[in-house]
C-alpha cells in the first residue's frame, strides 16, 4: 500500500495447529509480483479532510455523515440524492463518538463539500500468489488501515485491479519512497477482496489464470529458509515483474529480515518503496514469503512474512 507503516520493532504473531501448516506446505502457488490498485466499498460516508464552513462551523477529519434532511445516508450516490432541496440539514458524528450534530447548510453550500467526502478506500500495494486450484489471490503481507479513518475500516464490497507504474519516488534514509501508478485495462476488475486481515487481503480471483508467465512452485517450510541469496518479485517499470537480488540476513519464527543488493533496483528506487507490500520472496525456487515493511531510515532493509504464516489467514 502507499501507507506502509514505520517498522522498528516486530510484534509476535498468533500461533496456530501444526496441521494448518501442513496443509499450507503442501500447496503450489503461482508468485506473482504486479502492482494492483486495491478498492474497498464502505458503508458510510466520512470526511476525509478539514471543511469551514460559511457558518463558522467546522467539518473534520473522520467525521461520519449519518442523515441528510433526515434520511439515512450510506453513500455518496445517497447523499447527492437529496441535494435538490434549497435548505439541507446533516447529521454528523465524531468518529469515536455516539453524540450527534445537526449542520445547516443551503444546496450551493453542500456541494461545495462534496469533494471532501469518501464511502471507499483506495490504495497500491503488491499481488503475492494466486492459488491455481482454490482460484484465489493474496497480497500485501499486512493488513489494510485506513489513514483518515485509523482503523482496518469495515467493507461491503473490495476489488482489485492491474497498475502500471509511471513514475517512482525515490526512497533515502527517513524519507519513504513510493509508487505513482494509474489503474490499467479500462478497470477490469481481476479478482473480488474477501476479506482484509491480518496477514493481508485475500479474494477470489476472476482471471483467467494462464495468462501468468510464472508456473505454481512449491512453498519452503519456514525450518528451511537459509540466510544469502533469495530473490524479490515487483513491478518498478510499467506492469512488468521483474526478479530483483536480495539477501536474507534474518529468518526467526514466520518474520524475516534482508537486504536489497540488487544495483539496478538500488539505483531506481533506493531500495524498498510503499506500494512493494506483498511483493513475492522466491529463494532456490521455492516460495519463501511476501515484503511488508520497510526500515525507514535504512531503506534498503526490508521485512517480509513467511508464505506459510501468510496462508494462515487466508478464507476457506
Amino acid at each position: 500500500m502507499r501507507h506502509m507503516r514505520k517498522l522498528f520493532t516486530l510484534v509476535l504473531l498468533i500461533m496456530i495447529f501444526a496441521t494448518q501448516t501442513v496443509y499450507a506446505e503442501a500447496k503450489k502457488l503461482i508468485p506473482m509480483g504486479e502492482s494492483i490498485g486495491i478498492q474497498l466499498q464502505l458503508p458510510f460516508v466520512y470526511v476525509a479532510h478539514d471543511v469551514l464552513l460559511p457558518n463558522g462551523e467546522w467539518l473534520k477529519k473522520g467525521d461520519f455523515i449519518t442523515e441528510l434532511n433526515g434520511r439515512e445516508i450510506d453513500s455518496v450516490s445517497s447523499l447527492k440524492e437529496e441535494l435538490d432541496a434549497e435548505s439541507l440539514t446533516i447529521s454528523v458524528r465524531k468518529n469515536n463518538e455516539k453524540e450527534e450534530r445537526k449542520i445547516s447548510l443551503n444546496k450551493d453550500e453542500a456541494n461545495n463539500i462534496l469533494p471532501f467526502l469518501k464511502d471507499e478506500t483506495d490504495g497500491i500495494g503488491t499481488l503475492t500468489f494466486i492459488d491455481p486450484e482454490s482460484k484465489q489471490y493474496g497480497a500485501l503481507g499486512h493488513q489494510i488501515v485506513d489513514g483518515v479513518l485509523n482503523a482496518p475500516p469495515k467493507f461491503t464490497d473490495g476489488s482489485i485491479f492491474l497498475a502500471s507504474i509511471e513514475q517512482i519516488k525515490k526512497s533515502s534514509p527517513g524519507h519513504p519512497g513510493y509508487k505513482i501508478s494509474v489503474i490499467e485495462n479500462n478497470n477490469i476488475r481481476l479478482g473480488s477482496i474477501k476479506s482484509n486481515d491480518l496477514y493481508g487481503i485475500f479474494g477470489n480471483w476472476e482471471t483467467d489464470i494462464k495468462q501468468s508467465l510464472r508456473q505454481p512452485i512449491e512453498i519452503m517450510r519456514e525450518e528451511d529458509i537459509n540466510l544469502g541469496k533469495a530473490e524479490l518479485y515487483t513491478a518498478i517499470e510499467g506492469s512488468t515483474v521483474e526478479k530483483f537480488e536480495i539477501d536474507i540476513i534474518k529468518a526467526e519464527d514466520s518474520i524475516l529480515q534482508f537486504i536489497v543488493t540488487d544495483k539496478k533496483l538500488l539505483d531506481k528506487t533506493g531500495g524498498i518503496l510503499q506500494g512493494m507490500s506483498g511483493s513475492p520472496i522466491i529463494q532456490d525456487g521455492k516460495f519463501v514469503g511476501a515484503v511488508t515493511h520497510m526500515f525507514v531510515e535504512q531503506p534498503s532493509k526490508g521485512a517480509a512474512i513467511s508464505v506459510v504464516e501468510m496462508l494462515k489467514k487466508s478464507p476457506d
